[in-house]
């Protein structure tokens, strides 16, 4: 018989979180799922760990693999999944044990094709979760769902705090060789549903870690998220016309905060202007819609203008220390 539920969990190099993870899973009071873990080419033990899971709970089933990156590593679980629904949740993640069973009702209740909780995170072994007040949930329509994609203020791209319909993923992949896979995904997911179920619930634990590739300094794979934005762009411009205005407002904080992270963790001059220039060329591409756009902040768009213009300028004004303090 086919679960209602299979749960992809890539692994790679996390053998002292990897228990944690599969523990909060196979702790859950809804026990009708699969858990696909994508062992992706580890060099440490993590492997091993999953296999003794594998052994004890035949929900578990454990597919070795060379190295190929998360994208490539959800690729081949999703290809192995059973059931009706799918989720994500990250190898050195955990989540709450009521999650999947919130996430399922919400879809089987309203017949949604995608289910939302709340992210919590834990930094440093403390968690810092947002106060969600009493309980709320809450069915949007796919425009107004997808609008809500890019405003922000009930959920953003991440796939780990969302549960799909399989059927979601007909012909859509994650980009394999590139970071930021869920910006360049989740959108794409969202355009697949008719109806997106929320609820204030605090499902899912994002545990952040020195080392990760998304917390680190900024680096070439951060420009990534171009890639993908571009990709963004030319989709809402020709499927969701009637939303660019949060979409593009979501892009111009996205660039300004990529110039904040530059100008401030970037030492070597020649590095920062050569990531500025990138980043410059991205704006100029869609500057008219950046400056027009009402609902990016006056504060922003000066940033914006700076960019555009001057990058040299950028560099040794206050203005973007300024934007970011207050």
């Amino acid at each position: 018989m086919k679960p209602a539920i299979s749960i992809i969990v890539p692994v790679y190099n996390i053998e002292p979180y990897i228990r944690k993870c599969l523990d909060s899973i196979l702790a859950q009071t809804f026990t009708d799922f699969e858990v696909i873990v994508v062992n992706d080419g580890s060099t440490d033990d993590s492997g091993l760990i999953c296999n003794k899971y594998a052994y004890k709970d035949l929900r578990v089933k454990v597919i070795h693999k060379e190295y190929g990156g998360v994208s490539s590593a959800r690729n081949v679980g999703i290809r192995a999944a059973r059931g009706e629904y799918i989720g994500f949740v990250d190898g050195d993640d955990y989540i709450a044990e009521q999650m999947y069973a919130t996430l399922h009702q919400m879809c089987q209740k309203k017949k949604s094709d995608i289910a939302v909780c709340v992210l919590g995170r834990e930094i440093d072994g403390e968690l810092i979760n947002p106060d969600t007040g009493n309980t709320y949930r809450k069915e949007l329509g796919n425009e107004e769902a997808m609008r809500e994609l890019f405003k922000g203020k009930l959920y953003r791209f991440s796939l780990c705090n969302k549960l799909f319909k399989k059927s979601c993923f007909e012909g859509i992949q994650f980009p394999e060789g590139r970071i930021h896979e869920d910006l360049s995904t989740t959108y794409r997911l969202f355009a697949n549903a008719g109806i997106i179920s929320y609820s204030n619930f605090i499902g899912y634990i994002y545990v952040k870690r020195s080392n990760s590739i998304l917390t680190s300094r900024f680096h070439q794979g951060r420009m990534d998220a171009f890639i993908g934005w571009n990709e963004i762009l030319e989709f809402m411009n020709k499927h969701y016309k009637q939303v660019l205005a949060d979409v593009y407002a979501c892009y111009g904080y996205w660039c300004v905060d990529n110039i904040y992270y530059v100008l401030n963790q970037i030492i070597d001059r020649k590095d920062k202007e050569l990531y500025l220039m990138k980043i410059q060329n991205h704006v100029k591409m869609n500057y008219k819609e950046l400056m027009k756009n009402k609902l990016l902040s006056y504060k922003y768009k000066s940033i914006v203008y700076m960019i555009h213009y001057n990058i040299h300028l950028l560099i040794f004004s206050s203005r973007i220390k300024r934007v970011f303090s207050n």
